[in-house]
């Protein structure tokens, strides 16, 4: 029995990139874009949206982004169906961030961790977002959790919608901003890492002036490229030196693409193209 540890998320997103490109692509059953490729919204016809899309993407990209809200939605049917999207994933050589935005504190935190980082769990995936607006220290469940299971978590730091501003731009005791605060965290955990740390943040492609450093020697999560107008130029604004450790995340930019797996495979190796300028 071997008792090697976990290769750390962090260590195996960079050689996925370096593989395979940057680009993270969300799956996303909404029903609009159901609707768009002919299918009701039902779970029959969630199933096939997210199954054929997963199957079409994954072998094209590093990693993929499923959003659990639009299959919780089904209920446990549904959450099935997610278990499902998960396997295909990694059966086509994908990372798995799984997009629930996760926080609480104790044994509840530990729960939400055991669901999405444990391998015992058949959602078990690379990485999970959680959200640290009950205080930084009520995400300890998920970091040691990660540490364990050699997972990664997506922390929200600076987010695109206008009204997280009301909070992540606050000032603390400090003079920090929330944001910076979290984001100092993040960089703390990552300290020693190499050659990336597995504790990233979300910042939004769309945001104003970050008005922070956004280098945490960890990954960077960005929603909101694509369709919903974020752009290559607005990264390498925003980021600077830390666009190398930026994973740009597109959802209805591909998936509106379909139903034919062939375009949807094509627009994902599009996007990955269009953002390789981040990591030179």
């Amino acid at each position: 029995m071997s008792t090697s540890s976990p290769v750390p998320f962090g260590a195996r997103l960079a050689a996925a990139i370096e593989a395979r490109g940057r680009v993270c692509v969300g799956i996303d059953p909404h029903a609009s874009l159901l609707a768009s490729w002919g299918l009701e919204d039902t779970l029959a016809g969630m199933e096939k949206f997210a199954l054929t899309a997963t199957e079409a993407i994954a072998p094209h990209v590093s990693i993929v982004k499923p959003q659990a809200a639009f299959f919780e939605r089904f209920g446990s049917r549904g959450v099935a169906v997610l278990a499902r999207v998960v396997e295909a994933a990694r059966e086509a050589g994908a990372l798995v961030c799984m997009d629930v935005k996760r926080g609480d504190i104790g044994s509840t935190s530990q729960a939400y961790a055991d669901a999405y980082m444990d391998p015992r769990s058949d959602l078990a995936s690379d990485a999970v977002t959680v959200s640290p607006y009950l205080g930084f220290g009520s995400l300890d469940p998920f970091v040691e959790t990660a540490r364990r299971t050699g997972a990664g978590i997506f922390a929200l730091a600076l987010t695109s919608n206008p009204e997280g501003a009301s909070v992540q731009r606050s000032i603390t005791a400090d003079g920090r901003t929330v944001a910076a605060s979290i984001l100092d965290d993040l960089r703390a955990l990552n300290a020693d890492a190499s050659p990336l740390g597995s504790f990233g943040a979300v910042v939004g492609a769309t945001i104003a002036d970050p008005g922070t450093s956004l280098a945490i020697n960890g990954p960077l999560l960005v929603p909101g490229f694509g369709a919903q107008g974020g752009t290559v130029a607005d990264m390498q604004r925003i980021f600077g030196d830390a666009a190398a450790n930026v994973v740009p995340s597109t959802s209805r930019g591909v998936l509106q693409a379909g139903p034919s797996a062939t375009a949807l495979a094509d627009a994902a190796r599009a996007a990955n193209d269009e953002v390789a300028v981040l990591g030179r």
